[in-house]
């Protein structure tokens, strides 16, 4: 976590980052709070503490990559900066998030050259993530440092690829949490009236991910086919150290972009919340914001129900209310659930849920496919009746 306080300027609050340069000099960046100084200085304190844990130092410019002699850690500066212009925002997000605090303050202390480095420098620092984190996550740092090194061999850095040669760990088996019916139709009853009860119902009905319902908006709807087309998501991630916002007109994969059919119920509860989105725009008038004005899931000044506020509103909603904590993710897997357990076929959910091939609907969900198996049980028992008859 970065150093960080409160500088006050023009009666606002401003939070000052301090982190250390390349050069090993502090440096620091200032952030306004857009808070009056007056009555905020907790808020305040509140946003420098997320700040604080979220900031990630912006890239400084180092040597170009022309020679295989500079640090591996400068090195991987570098790529982040080639590769930012050929992924999509979040994925870089991600890629710099975990560059800039888990990879290179490992390697850092040991000023490896990009030509020096081996594979049992990776597989060492595999060794030293996995007694901190899952496999899981050790295997995202492995595709990045393999991306990384792949790109120093196409440019005639180096003349192979070490992470060829080491082991990547074992991916962690899935351990999803599932609501029962009985917990789900508590769960509906607790968000019924607030703003997380259409979200929690699109999550757990449709299987929707939560880029996907925060996403949606209003023109997906066709309600006279009675259709809904899964083509909008909405996200959040760091970039050079701010949060952004990343709407887009894409899904997770091609794949994810499907089309489900509008249930009536649904049909009556989307109605009558354009309606009442209608009723707060007209009310409040100039306040109401219309940057977000297609989308359904916004509260009653127009504002976006942000991810984040969806994940950690969703967990307070089930601690008050005595419930089984899961994530909110794990909605999409209480529904794959349900459907199993009624004799939907392991392809159509696959459909249902949008993944991109069916290994990955198989593969998380296979454990709970109990009906599949009694159907094999009574099929062996039909064939083989003769021949258990004359062993008993």
């Amino acid at each position: 976590m970065v150093a960080g306080h409160l500088q006050e300027k023009n009666g606002i609050f401003y939070m000052v980052l301090c982190y250390p340069g390349t050069n090993g000099k502090s440096k620091s960046k200032w952030v306004t709070t857009k808070l009056p100084v007056k009555g905020n200085k907790k808020k305040a304190e509140a946003m420098l503490r997320d700040a604080r844990k979220d900031f990630i130092p912006p890239e400084e410019p180092v040597k170009s990559l022309t020679s295989s002699d500079m640090l591996f850690t400068d090195f991987m500066t570098l790529w982040l900066a080639v590769a930012k212009s050929t992924i999509k925002i979040t994925t870089y997000s991600s890629y710099s998030m975990m560059t800039n605090k888990i990879i290179i303050p490992y390697f850092k202390p040991m000023n490896l050259k990009l030509k020096d480095v081996k594979p049992s420098n990776i597989q060492n620092f595999y060794l030293s993530e996995l007694e901190r984190v899952k496999a899981n996550s050790v295997i995202h740092y492995h595709a990045i440092i393999h991306r990384a090194m792949k790109y120093a061999v196409k440019t005639e850095l180096i003349a192979s690829n070490p992470v060829d040669r080491v082991d990547r760990p074992k991916k962690n088996a899935f351990q999803g949490n599932f609501y029962s019916e009985e917990e789900l139709q508590q769960l509906f009853e607790a968000a019924k009236g607030s703003k997380l009860e259409l979200p929690i119902v699109l999550a757990s009905f449709y299987g929707l991910r939560r880029s996907e319902v925060l996403g949606l908006k209003w023109d997906a709807f066709d309600f006279v086919n009675n259709t809904i087309a899964i083509q909008h998501t909405l996200t959040t991630c760091m970039v050079d150290g701010k949060k952004i916002e990343v709407a887009a007109d894409t899904t997770k994969t091609k794949s994810s972009r499907r089309t489900l059919p509008l249930i009536p119920q649904f049909k009556t509860m989307l109605l009558e919340r354009l309606e009442l989105q209608k009723e707060y725009k007209r009310v409040c008038g100039k306040c109401y914001n219309k940057k977000y004005v297609d989308y359904i899931c916004v509260d009653e000044m127009g504002n976006i129900i942000k991810p984040g506020y969806l994940t950690n509103a969703f967990s307070k909603l089930l601690e008050k209310n005595d419930m089984r904590h899961i994530r909110f993710h794990d909605l999409r897997h209480t529904c794959a659930s349900l459907l199993l357990k009624n004799g939907v076929p392991m392809k159509q959910i696959q459909e249902w849920l949008g993944h991109s091939d069916f290994s990955t609907t198989a593969n998380i969900y296979a454990h709970l496919d109990y009906n599949s198996k009694l159907n094999s049980a009574q099929a062996m028992l039909t064939g083989m009746s003769d021949a258990l008859v004359s062993v008993t």
